[in-house]
């Protein structure tokens, strides 16, 4: 396993935990906005991740793809993140 993917699961298995946590908050009943605040950072963290996977992508398949030969597979892998951006939006 690569460094990069070693941290992107910890910082997984991390989120996971908080989100257990805040589990058993909404089952002992704490205040909900307590709880919001808790859904707030997984949130938040989940965005960080996704940086990291972004960056990732970025460095690799997106700079083979557009040093490729291919403009087929440039417009596909740049179609792909516009999909994906476009599909946060909503």
């Amino acid at each position: 396993m690569s460094q990069h993917q070693e941290q992107v699961t910890q910082r997984l298995r991390t989120i996971e935990g908080h989100v257990r946590g805040i589990q058993k908050m909404v089952d002992q009943d704490v205040y909900c906005v307590d709880i919001l605040k808790q859904i707030d950072a997984v949130q938040k963290a989940l965005d960080q991740v996704g940086k990291l996977v972004l960056d990732q992508h970025l460095h690799g398949c997106v700079t083979t793809a557009i040093r490729n030969d291919d403009p087929n597979e440039r417009e596909r892998v740049i179609g792909e993140l516009m999909q994906v951006f476009a599909e946060r939006r909503k």
